[in-house]
């Protein structure tokens, strides 16, 4: 079973994470970094509270706090291991201790080792308006090998429900990892 980072931030949007571990573990073992800010927005955007959301993690999931800067995963030997690192919802203040190489916490510590050994970093970033300075933030992780998506759904397959709208979302995050799903229904395939 392959590996991968799934890290959780406490931007508005936290589905998105939720659902990204819901599909991951169909076929990755997912090493989960969740950070505190998370669980609280978690609990107001959802209702899950973080005891009830740890109780129902799968198996094949390995949970980190974001202090947790020993956890097997901050160091490039193991991180290597897996297919890369995806911090949805990733929070404006994660996006930038990314591109500064700032390691304060688990999150941005994996980031920035995945970065270092060439594996793949997918931001997904859920704010708007974005100022320059996100811009130029965002702009620094691609150059350095990083993906930096807003979470933006396509309205072409339209879309009945706030779950369709994620769905796409999670559908586009893992076809940039090339992980195969279902979420959505894509532009004109049936000319394929």
């Amino acid at each position: 079973m392959e590996k991968i980072i799934l890290c959780i931030t406490g931007a508005s949007g936290t589905v998105y994470g939720i659902r990204l571990l819901n599909e991951l573990v169909k076929t990755h073992h997912v090493y989960l970094v969740v950070s505190e800010s998370a669980f609280t927005v978690m609990e107001k955007e959802t209702g899950i509270n973080r005891e009830h959301f740890l109780k129902s993690l799968p198996e094949n999931c390995t949970f980190y706090s974001q202090d947790e800067i020993d956890a097997p995963i901050s160091s490039g030997t193991m991180l290597i291991k897996t297919k890369g690192v995806i911090v949805a919802p990733c929070s404006t203040g994660t996006l930038g201790a990314v591109a500064s190489g700032i390691s304060s916490n688990l999150i941005h510590r994996v980031c920035d080792v995945a970065l270092k050994e060439g594996k793949k970093v997918f931001l997904l970033i859920r704010e708007m308006p974005l100022s320059l300075i996100h811009i130029k933030n965002m702009e620094k992780v691609i150059q350095a090998g990083g993906t930096v998506a807003v979470a933006s759904p396509g309205f072409y397959t339209n879309p009945e429900t706030v779950d369709d709208m994620v769905d796409f979302v999670v559908g586009k995050v893992l076809d940039s990892l090339r992980i195969k799903h279902n979420l959505l229904k894509r532009w004109r395939d049936e000319d394929f």
